[in-house]
């Protein structure tokens, strides 16, 4: 067992909740929705409430909820997404379960887009067989669920609210059960929050690699912190490079995406001669898989020595594209590119994380008390690559399932925590942490990307561990320090898991060594 703080980390106070969750993203705040009442809770946000990856989220919920479709359906196309990954009793609990809790939000005023008739407009995105996928806001779903649910949160009398509250670590009690949480708030003040029940809905790990469509701050720190108190974490080495992060010169903090809806709205992935590379590649052609697509995209990008392909939605006014995409419209405005008239530039970037901390049917870990739901959990829906919006009615389904969880078992107390001044002091660090976060991600970008090799993965890994032996041998009271050590054992896990399965299987794809 390792923990980020030491004996030298000065605790300035204590709290108690009986509930403590840590990301106030859609998984975090559907979680607390569901927590009784009667409990009190605590939801820490690392910044505010508009910087986790649920408010960025352009894409929509799936569900069973047109009258052509049926649970079976979602369940065959998620499955054969998973590439036979997929734990088949996790879907069939989310797809089975998921159109109840999208009529859980139609109850909230969750505002989804409706038809003419002033029904559930439903489209399709890639992948899917049946039209399954809501959307609120046109292309700012994720926004506008957060929006909704944080509101009626926020009148909940039981549930507090931290921002600007990042997780050093969890903390386990005498019997290795979750006792609390470490937390550090932006003044520099660490607090102990004791608790028995801990849910990570941190989100994703973006920032390992260099580009991504993940917000700043997507430092894998809930994996990273479960990692280290002995969580199991299972397909880490399956990560979704969505195949049209929209490409410009330098990369972004956070790259923005041309949603795959663009796609299933007739969008046209083409090369700088204009030329369809993905027909003939797979039935679906352009909304093929995204792994499937990614690769596409990248051979393309090897064959023609170009950085970037294009997608052409030119065949639709401006009207309805500023209408039905009114945020990737305005966003490529900006940049002077009318998608009406102009093609969009594409390029694959790290997306998100199909593995994680894994879970059972109810989100709970292998540690008593430490539950994970969201995009930081692997609950076995996924397999090795994600159906295009599934991940949202995964936040939705396994959140509820962990309240419900907590909700049965919460006459459940921890031993005492842990005294955080009897662990071990380690030396100031006195390390270039920025320097090593830099390396690290250049190290995931050229070697744990859409392709992989065998002798990159093993070279980078080595590389890794290094750094990471470095970071674990001395310590820092700063975000700039955690943030690196959390990016370094994430990475880690990654590369060591792509190595362990050599076989290419969905988004986890080696490429066979060239010889000399």
């Amino acid at each position: 067992m390792k923990y980020a703080i030491d004996g030298d980390t000065k605790i300035s106070r204590s709290e108690r909740y009986d509930v403590v969750i840590v990301g106030a993203g859609l998984a975090g705040l559907y979680t607390a929705l569901n927590i009784d009442d009667r409990l009190s809770c605590c939801i820490l946000a690392k910044e505010s409430i508009d910087s986790s990856s649920s408010w960025f989220a352009q894409g929509g919920i799936a569900a069973a909820v047109a009258q052509d479709d049926a649970p079976i359906f979602h369940l065959e196309d998620t499955l054969i997404a998973g590439a036979g990954l997929c734990d088949r009793k996790s879907v069939e609990v989310l797809v089975g379960e998921g159109p109840r809790d999208i009529a859980r939000l139609v109850s909230l005023n969750v505002p989804f887009d409706l038809d003419e008739a002033g029904d559930l407009q439903i489209t399709r995105e890639g992948g899917h067989h049946k039209n399954r996928v809501l959307h609120a806001g046109g292309d700012a779903t994720g926004r506008e669920t957060v929006k909704a649910l944080a509101h009626i949160v926020a009148q909940r009398k039981n549930i507090v609210f931290f921002e600007h509250s990042c997780v050093f670590d969890v903390v386990l009690d005498s019997n290795g059960s979750a006792a609390g949480i470490v937390v550090r708030h932006d003044d520099g003040s660490f607090i102990l929050i004791e608790t028995g029940r801990v849910v990570l809905a941190t989100g994703g790990i973006g920032q390992v690699y260099r580009s991504s469509t993940n917000p700043s701050v997507a430092t894998g720190d809930g994996l990273a912190a479960a990692v280290r108190v002995g969580a199991k974490v299972k397909n880490l080495e399956f990560i979704q490079f969505h195949p049209t992060g929209l490409w410009c010169a330098t990369p972004e903090e956070r790259e923005f995406l041309i949603s795959e809806a663009v796609r299933g709205e007739g969008g046209l992935l083409k090369n700088k001669d204009g030329v369809r590379f993905m027909t003939g590649q797979h039935e679906l052609g352009e909304l093929a898989p995204r792994d499937i697509v990614a690769r596409g995209i990248f051979r393309e990008m090897q064959r023609s020595g170009e950085d970037h392909v294009y997608v052409d939605i030119t065949a639709e006014s401006e009207e309805q594209l500023s209408r039905r995409f009114p945020t990737i419209f305005n966003e490529c405005l900006s940049r002077g590119i009318n998608i009406s008239e102009d093609w969009i530039p594409v390029c694959p970037v790290q997306h998100y994380l199909m593995g994680g901390i894994e879970t059972d049917l109810y989100a709970r870990t292998n540690i008593q008390g430490l539950y994970a739901c969201g995009e930081v959990a692997c609950t076995g829906v996924h397999g090795a690559n994600r159906l295009a919006s599934n991940s949202m009615l995964e936040c939705l389904v396994y959140g509820r399932r962990a309240a419900e969880d907590i909700n049965a078992m919460s006459g459940v107390r921890p031993a005492s925590a842990p005294d955080i001044a009897s662990l071990p002091k380690r030396p100031k660090s006195e390390l270039n942490c920025a320097a090593i976060r830099d390396r690290i991600r250049s190290l995931m970008s050229e070697y744990g990307y859409v392709i992989r090799k065998k002798s990159g993965l093993t070279y980078a890994l080595g590389e890794v561990t290094a750094m990471l032996a470095q970071l674990e041998a001395v310590y820092s009271d700063h975000t700039d320090y955690l943030e690196a050590l959390n990016i370094a054992t994430v990475a880690r896990e990654v590369l060591a898991a792509a190595l362990a399965r050599p076989e290419s299987i969905g988004s986890h794809y080696i490429e066979p060594e060239t010889e000399e």
